[in-house]
């Protein structure tokens, strides 16, 4: 009886899950168009290994020649600052970083117009642990390469299912 109950319980919430729409992070549902697609990018781009990485995990099947692909072209991506506040002696105390990627979408020979995805982060700034910062700042960077791989993917498989 004990088990019985166990198991309905875990139906139920399952159901319930399910019906509300929940879904696991970076669960994508790649449309047809993107079961193969192909990366370009500018030489020594750290981009493109996270995002060739990120597409993996979806599920698309990564197709050097180009061929009746979906071409993702990484035209440009840069990290900018914005200096957010300084301290009492006139130093730079925290920044805005700024990841930008500018891409297009190329599909049976037809670009898109350019897009970009922008994403954001604080950075505070000491110059008497100037060693931790760079690492800190490094670490930052590489999880803002992360989160735009994530939205050029979410924007790629909107743009595809319109």
């Amino acid at each position: 009886m004990r088990q019985l109950i166990l198991k309905l319980t875990v139906i139920a919430l399952a159901t319930a899950l399910t019906g509300c729409g929940f879904q696991l992070r970076d669960d994508y549902q790649l449309p047809p168009a993107m079961q193969t697609v192909s990366v370009q990018a500018p030489a020594f781009s750290e981009f493109q290994q996270v995002l060739e990485r990120r597409l993996n995990l979806a599920g698309a099947k990564l197709d050097g020649t180009q061929q009746k692909s979906l071409i993702i072209e990484v035209l440009d991506d840069t990290l900018d600052r914005r200096t957010l506040s300084l301290s009492q002696s006139g130093q730079v105390a925290e920044y805005e970083m700024i990841y930008t990627v500018y891409y297009q979408l190329i599909e049976q020979g037809e670009v898109s117009a350019q897009q970009q995805v922008e994403v954001y982060r604080d950075y505070q700034d000491d110059p008497n642990f100037a060693l931790a910062k760079t690492r800190e700042r490094e670490v930052l960077v590489q999880e803002m390469r992360e989160e735009a791989a994530r939205l050029l993917l979410r924007q790629t498989i909107a743009y595809l299912t319109e």
